[in-house]
């Protein structure tokens, strides 16, 4: 406690500044992470429909949301083959 007495009047400051930067490099990394994790997909609203839902949209609400299905399909084939591709090349490097 007396190291803190010490230091005279100001000290704080620099401290939250220091926090204040730290926020603020995380936030910036948390952005990042999510867009090219594809995680600001506007569209994902059209997951939560499957075919019994037919007769509750328009056509066109029915129509995209079948392309956004087939998107997100055909990007977790990706993902999924990208993950396998890493874990085959993992395990010859043993």
């Amino acid at each position: 406690m007396n190291f803190l007495e010490s230091l005279g009047d100001g000290w704080t400051i620099y401290l939250w500044l220091v926090v204040g930067g730290l926020i603020i490099i995380a936030s910036i990394y948390g952005i990042r992470w999510a867009s090219k994790n594809e995680q600001f997909d506007e569209d994902i609203k059209y997951l939560v429909f499957n075919e019994s839902d037919k007769d509750k949209m328009s056509p066109q609400e029915y129509a995209k949301s079948r392309e956004v299905l087939a998107a997100q399909e055909l990007s977790r084939e990706r993902v999924l083959k990208q993950q396998a591709e890493e874990r085959n090349k993992k395990n010859e490097a043993r």
